[in-house]
């Protein structure tokens, strides 16, 4: 959480098997892609993609995971 700006933009990513993708390389592909406001400034690697039985993605998991992590 950033004081000024509000919550800060985190990226959670699953990794493919034998994948070496870096933070540092999600981050600059997405600053090329969005507004300064909106680049990512934290990359979150998991394990997997916490999702309710219909299939949607549980973002309440994902910020709770972010704040004990952070």
């Amino acid at each position: 959480m950033d004081e000024a700006a509000g919550e800060i933009p985190v990226a959670f990513v699953v990794r493919k098997v034998g994948s070496m993708i870096s933070a540092k390389q999600i981050m600059d592909y997405v600053a090329e892609q969005v507004a300064p406001y909106k680049k990512v400034r934290k990359v979150v690697f998991i394990e997997r993609i916490p999702r309710s039985p219909t299939g949607k993605i549980l973002r309440r998991q994902l910020r709770n995971y972010s704040a004990s992590k952070l």
